[in-house]
């Protein structure tokens, strides 16, 4: 049977940039760039976001769109000029689920934000002025996500970012130009926000897993920690071991809700859902010889604890980047689950072990009038543009 085609309208042309931002991979855009009625929040951008990559996708598989049926590139990013006083940018950061139409924009994607200081240079959204020829560009990017800022140490040869060096970051293939990235007073505002229930360490009830010792702390993203052991876990799991088990996933989905709740980011359990993107569930144990996703022989030797850490439902392949604020936070605070993990006392850096390897991670913590402060957390990523031109979205 011959099935005449309807008359449709050609799809829309939308300038984008493909880029790979430390361990994640996102769609980027110039806000300027989209159209008018996606430049404002609202289910038309969120439509178009979820178009471009794939979603909903009920084959999980991401073949009709940019996404990779992953959390870590299941992403789209929007930049623009910034209208805060003393920064160069605005970072817009939009976690698009994969099986259900919805954009979480609760939180901050930091691998993502190593990402946003070489898109602005190269996209003229720096002044000339403050390039250097040869040397490094401090990107002054405002996180709209959360309201915070985060200082790219972008290096520049002859003018241009410089995006290939030796740097290499466990959980990508090949090495890069290395990128510093500062996360200014990266917890949570208002009094007691760092630790949103007020303490260090808290016992936290989760109907049909259990009481369970956690620290929850609102550093770089929303994180709940806990002990690899009270979990049944050893600590060293790469992705298989938690991924293929649905009852694991659903342990780690209620720890999660129940979590929410104590931290007040959510009413209810009920609620958790429609937050796919925040908190992140953590577990932690003490260092100990594994073998990380690629073969590598990681050892105790070399690392002060071991870290993983759940994502949209599913184990990362490595480590989210505010995740990782979170630990150095974390770590830096004695008293923690991270902190005791790594051994005690108090520290200003950390290197964990993650499923693909090992990171190296910092912050500055302080007591002030009784109350744990940190000034600002650090670590070194990588960003690669992989694709640039226009992505074809549907009119619809």
């Amino acid at each position: 049977m011959t099935h005449i085609a309807k008359s449709h309208a050609p799809q829309l042309n939308v300038p984008a940039t493909y880029m790979r931002g430390g361990t994640s991979k996102g769609v980027f855009f110039r806000l300027e760039d989209l159209p008018a009625a996606a430049q404002l929040p609202g289910a038309a951008r969120d439509g178009l976001l979820m178009r471009v990559i794939g979603s909903p996708d009920p084959y999980g598989k991401h073949t009709d769109g940019m996404g990779g049926a992953t959390s870590s590139t299941s992403k789209c990013v929007i930049i623009s000029k910034s209208a805060v006083a003393d920064h160069d940018v605005d970072y817009l950061y939009g976690q698009v689920s994969i099986d259900s139409a919805f954009v979480d924009w609760s939180g901050n994607c930091g691998n993502l934000s190593s990402a946003v200081g070489p898109f602005a240079i190269a996209h003229g959204l720096i002044d000339p002025a403050r390039v250097p020829r040869d040397g490094f560009c401090a990107v002054r990017i405002w996180q709209a996500n959360i309201g915070k800022t985060i200082i790219a140490h972008v290096p520049v040869t002859n003018g241009d970012v410089q995006e290939i060096g030796d740097f290499e970051l466990d959980g990508v293939t090949f090495p890069a130009a290395e990128i510093v990235l500062e996360f200014i007073d990266p917890a949570d505002d208002g009094e007691g926000a760092l630790f949103p229930t007020g303490n260090l360490l808290d016992d936290l009830e989760v109907p049909g897993v259990g009481t369970l010792k956690a620290t929850m702390i609102n550093a770089g993203i929303p994180t709940i920690f806990v002990n690899a052991a009270d979990i049944c876990c050893t600590g060293s799991e790469l992705q298989g071991a938690i991924n293929d088990n649905p009852q694991r996933l659903a342990m780690f989905e209620a720890i999660r809700a129940h979590g929410a709740v104590r931290m007040g980011l959510i009413g209810d359990v009920s609620q958790a859902a429609t937050r796919q993107h925040t908190p992140k569930v953590a577990f932690v144990a003490p260092p100990a010889d594994y073998v990380s996703s690629a073969g590598k022989q990681v050892s105790a030797n070399d690392i002060d604890l071991r870290v993983r850490a759940v994502s949209m439902g599913k184990l990362h392949h490595a480590m989210m980047g505010t995740a990782s604020v979170a630990i150095a936070t974390a770590a830096a605070i004695p008293g923690t689950l991270v902190n005791l993990a790594a051994g005690g006392g108090q520290r200003d850096a950390v290197c964990f072990g993650h499923p693909s390897g090992t990171l190296r991670v910092g912050a500055a913590a302080a007591q002030v009038d009784g109350q744990w402060q940190v000034t600002k957390a650090m670590m070194s990523r990588s960003a690669r543009v992989l694709m640039e031109g226009a992505v074809r979205v549907p009119r619809e």
